[in-house]
């Protein structure tokens, strides 16, 4: 498929005079000329068709009442050659109706005869600013189809009526669709997928107030000797200004790569679980039946010893279950219930259930005055995950007696929401790796602290999943 840029042409715009007067044809050329116009002049309706066919003008200032060859037929001829060519009806004051009838059939707008050098400027001026406008509208619309086009992701807009508006080629081919021409036609006879069908009926039944973005995983038939593809499909209501649900946006990613290296992941976490979690469980329970005194009296000395040792078999187990976390929520194939949700509440449950703890150390847990905060469309648990994770952290790298504050608002179009603390803190150069897998912090006020270094490696990549972002402020920021 060859995709055609148009460009705008910013030199002197081209005019063209059709009228059998002289007198009206030299006084428009003069005028125009001396505003920087390109102009030429055509005595009849069939010389002015003749030009017209050898080349493009912009504006057309066209005489209806010609002998020979009306002006209704050179409007109807150029109409065809040229749609983007702007007409002006010159007419004579016994003809206005004419004038009106030709506007109808595409005119852009009539000058009465006689008419001043000052309404001929300013009309011309008028068309040719529509004529910019209208190529500025034309040239976006074809960098937008030539960009879509390029997309691997398929793209495929519908309207209300379930009509594909637009759909590029990498959509049609995922969708299974054979024909080049889909624009115009039904979803059911582009698209092969029940599913794909279904999830833009869901998208088209949702009220204009909501904001929800319908997922869903599309396992497609395999052709001869090749896997069978998996796609994900996302798909939202597309609400214009009066809150109306006017059709769907729906994107399809092939995750058929993704899915076989998660497989080959489960395969092997699971296989991890069964060899080296479980027999960490069953020593752990050994240990706790040492440690409570059923094995037999324990001395005060054995009793650390074995504390110590139930900590790090414990610290083993919560690690290959992170990992296991991990590897789902990077894959970007966890499964995620994406609904409209105000923060807020996440907020102030959070808060809430994490309080137990701070008090434990005497620490200040608050949460600042929330502003109106606009919905979000998350996962619930995701986000739920993320501010658990970082107010404990919070809570477990400040000393006794000191606070840690969660505040949020809008800002530049996102809703941030901030954990702060007056904690230990951390040196410039752990900031940009803080954020990586199995880093932690090591000195002597962390030593103590038992973690796996993948916590905020999983809030970072739940943040991400959501097309956000999470930073640590520099010192004084």
């Amino acid at each position: 498929m060859v995709e055609k840029m148009a460009v705008i042409n910013r030199s002197a715009p081209t005019i063209l005079v059709i009228d059998d007067e002289e007198r009206v044809r030299e006084g428009c050329r003069k005028v125009l000329a001396r505003e920087g116009y390109e102009v030429t002049i055509a005595e009849s309706g069939e010389v002015g068709l003749e030009m017209i066919e050898r080349r493009h003008y912009d504006i057309v200032l066209l005489d209806l009442m010609m002998p020979s060859l009306s002006g209704f037929d050179v409007l109807a001829h150029i109409k065809t050659l040229h749609p983007d060519t702007v007409i002006i009806v010159i007419s004579g004051y016994a003809t206005v109706e004419n004038s009106i009838e030709a506007m109808k059939r595409g005119a852009f707008d009539f000058i009465p005869k006689p008419f001043s050098p000052e309404q001929l400027r300013v009309l011309t001026k008028k068309a040719i600013e529509y004529t910019r406008a209208m190529q500025d509208i034309a040239d976006e619309k074809s960098r937008m189809r030539v960009l879509i086009n390029r997309l691997t992701d398929g793209v495929m807009a519908t309207d209300s009526q379930k009509r594909v508006v637009l759909a590029n080629p990498a959509f049609l081919r995922m969708a299974g669709c054979r024909e080049v021409q889909a624009v115009g036609r039904p979803v059911g006879e582009v698209i092969r997928y029940e599913q794909l069908d279904q999830l833009i009926d869901r998208a088209l039944a949702i009220s204009g107030d909501e904001l929800v973005e319908l997922t869903e995983e599309i396992c497609c038939e395999a052709e001869a000797g090749q896997m069978a593809p998996i796609l994900k499909a996302r798909c939202i209501p597309y609400i214009d200004r009066a809150g109306r649900n006017v059709g769907t946006i729906t994107v399809l990613h092939d995750i058929t790569t993704l899915k076989r290296m998660d497989q080959i992941k489960s395969e092997f976490v699971s296989m991890v679980s069964h060899e080296i979690r479980s027999p960490l469980n069953s020593v752990l329970a050994q240990m706790k039946i040492i440690l409570d005194g059923l094995a037999g009296e324990v001395t005060p000395r054995q009793q650390e010893i074995l504390s110590r040792a139930s900590a790090k078999v414990k610290s083993l187990v919560t690690l290959s279950s992170e990992l296991l976390d991990l590897a789902r929520i990077e894959s970007g194939l966890i499964s995620q219930e994406k609904e409209q949700l105000n923060l807020s509440d996440i907020l102030e449950d959070q808060v809430a259930f994490q309080g137990a703890a701070a008090q434990a150390k005497k620490i200040s847990l608050t949460l600042e005055p929330l502003p109106k905060l606009a919905p979000v469309i998350v996962d619930r648990g995701n986000m739920e995950e993320v501010f658990s994770n970082l107010i404990s952290n919070a809570i477990n790298y400040t000393p006794e007696g000191g606070r840690v504050v969660v505040s949020a608002a809008m800002e530049s179009g996102y809703l941030r929401a901030s954990v702060s603390d007056n904690g230990i803190g951390m040196a410039p150069e752990d900031l940009s790796h803080i954020f990586n897998r199995f880093y932690r912090i090591k000195n002597d006020k962390t030593r103590f602290i038992i973690g796996t270094g993948l916590g905020l490696a999983i809030v970072k990549s739940i943040v991400e999943a959501h097309d956000g972002f999470i930073r640590i402020p520099c010192p004084g920021s």
